[in-house]
């Protein structure tokens, strides 16, 4: 069975494909990854900060993660 599906990028996506092209070793590559991820955890730091100063994030509620038990529940498929 063929799969004819396409994988669409969108603007960032392709700046992002790009920059890479220009990549030639692993150390680069090693490089821009840690960009990418320093500059996603800065971002998130700041999301929780205004999580926290509006009220919607607190001690007690991160405390409630510790016991937050959320998986996915599987059925075992039959053979």
């Amino acid at each position: 069975m063929e799969n004819n599906t396409h994988t669409v990028f969108n603007a960032a996506q392709l700046k992002m494909l790009n920059m890479m092209a220009m990549l030639k070793t692993k150390e680069e590559i090693d490089g821009l990854q840690q960009v990418v991820s320093d500059y996603l955890a800065k971002l998130l730091h700041g999301e929780i900060d205004r999580l926290w100063e509006e009220g919607e994030l607190s001690e007690e509620k991160v405390e409630s993660f510790r016991t937050l038990h959320e998986r996915t529940h599987y059925n075992k498929q039959q053979l």
